[in-house]
Order: C-alpha cells, then sequence, then structure tokens
C-alpha cells in the first residue's frame, strides 16, 4: 500500500475530514490532499505526528518498505510490538519487550550500550559465535550463524544431573546470547545454546522444552 492510500485509509478510519487532520498536525488541507493523491508525502516531523496521532509507525506510514526486526533480540516487528519513547513516538529499532520508556530492559544490553555502544556489543557476539564454532565441537551441531538475547526466565531449563539431582544452571533475572538450532541429523530433539561472558551452555530439548539434556556447560 503506498502511502497516500495508508493515509487515506487511516483518516477516514478515524472519522477526521481533511481540514481536522491538517489542524491536528499543522499543515494546510492542500497539504493533506496532495499526501492523498500521491503528489507528496509528509516531511519527517510531520510524520512523527501522524504516527503518534493514529498510533502506527512510520514505517507503516511509508507502506511497510522494510521489515522492521528488532537490534536486540531480533524479532520481526509489527506496530502493536514496536517499543516507545517517553513521549509516546516510536521506537522502530527495537521491540517494547526489550525497550520501553527511553531505556532497555534487559541488563545484558544495556551493559554493552552504555560501555560502547552497539558496535562492541555486535563484536562481543561475534565473537561468541566463534567460540560456539571453534571450541565446541558437539556431534550434530550446525554452525552458529547468529544469536538474539533472551531473557534466562525463558531458557533457564532444568537439567538432571549424573547424580540424579536436578539443576538449573541460568538466573531467570538475568540475560544471555543463545539460539535455537536443528540437529543436523535430523530427528525431534534441537539444540540450544545459551552465553554470556563467563560460560557457553549447549543442550537439547523436545518440543517445547520438555526433556532436556545438558551437552556442555564451558567456563570461557
Amino acid at each position: 500500500m503506498d502511502t497516500k492510500d495508508v493515509i487515506f485509509k487511516l483518516r477516514t478510519t478515524n472519522g477526521l475530514s481533511q481540514d481536522e487532520l491538517a489542524e491536528k498536525v499543522y499543515v494546510t488541507r492542500q497539504a493533506v490532499s496532495r499526501w492523498e493523491n500521491g503528489e507528496t508525502v509528509p516531511n519527517v516531523e510531520t510524520l512523527k505526528l501522524l504516527s503518534k496521532l493514529f498510533n502506527v509507525s512510520i514505517n507503516t506510514l511509508l507502506g511497510s518498505p522494510q521489515q522492521l526486526v528488532c537490534q536486540c533480540c531480533g524479532m520481526p516487528l509489527q506496530d502493536d510490538s514496536i517499543s516507545k519513547e517517553k513521549d509516546g513516538l516510536f521506537n522502530e529499532e527495537y521491540c517494547k519487550w526489550c525497550y520501553a520508556d527511553g531505556d532497555f530492559t534487559m541488563d545484558f544490553w544495556k551493559q554493552y550500550i552504555n560501555l560502547g555502544g552497539k558496535e562492541k556489543f555486535d563484536e562481543f557476539k561475534q565473537q561468541i559465535i566463534n567460540e560456539f564454532n571453534t571450541l565446541l565441537h558437539v556431534d550434530g551441531l550446525p554452525k552458529v550463524q547468529d544469536l538474539n538475547v533472551l531473557s534466562g526466565s525463558f531458557i533457564n531449563l532444568e537439567y538432571r544431573l549424573p547424580n540424579g539431582q536436578m539443576a538449573k544452571f541460568l538466573d531467570d533475572k538475568a540475560t544471555y546470547l543463545g539460539s535455537q538450532l536443528e540437529c543436523e541429523f535430523g530427528g525431534d530433539r534441537c539444540f540450544g545454546i545459551a552465553a554470556n561472558m563467563e560460560f557457553l551452555l549447549v543442550c537439547t530439548y523436545e518440543k517445547d522444552g520438555a526433556n532436556p539434556e545438558l551437552v556442555i556447560y564451558k567456563k570461557r
């Protein structure tokens, strides 16, 4: 859908005339008419006002030319999952679970942003990927291509140890770099990997994390 069609649909769905919309975003009725005729598109500041008014992302206003992805956890973004700043404007780089009200919600990501920004975080993530691919030799584990930031509460599985006791190795309140990978040999078990500054962990499990087994827990 083109920008002109998006604006027309949003305006009419919300029961606004061109004059009423123009008043709300501080432009003339003629400007709104030109947008809806496809003659021009709103400038950046007006797009922000339209985004806030209609509660849609700028990406949506522009006809969704990009598939937005959270730069923290890697989740594909839709308007109802995009984060917002304190002033209510969309922040189209992150999902609302990783970033809210002008701050990161996950300690792991926040720490690296504070230390050196996204570039330093990406360097660390690549280092972890390399360690999974070169230091660990697990049969059936495919090459690790990418890692997402994951909450410990979602991936903290309980494993049966050789002595029969059950144990967890992660902190529900912490965040980790991790991923799920299909076994190269097929079957109904997947690999789960997780890491932070201190360790690398590899496990296997069935659907929905059932019957987990710890494969490797290695200090870095």
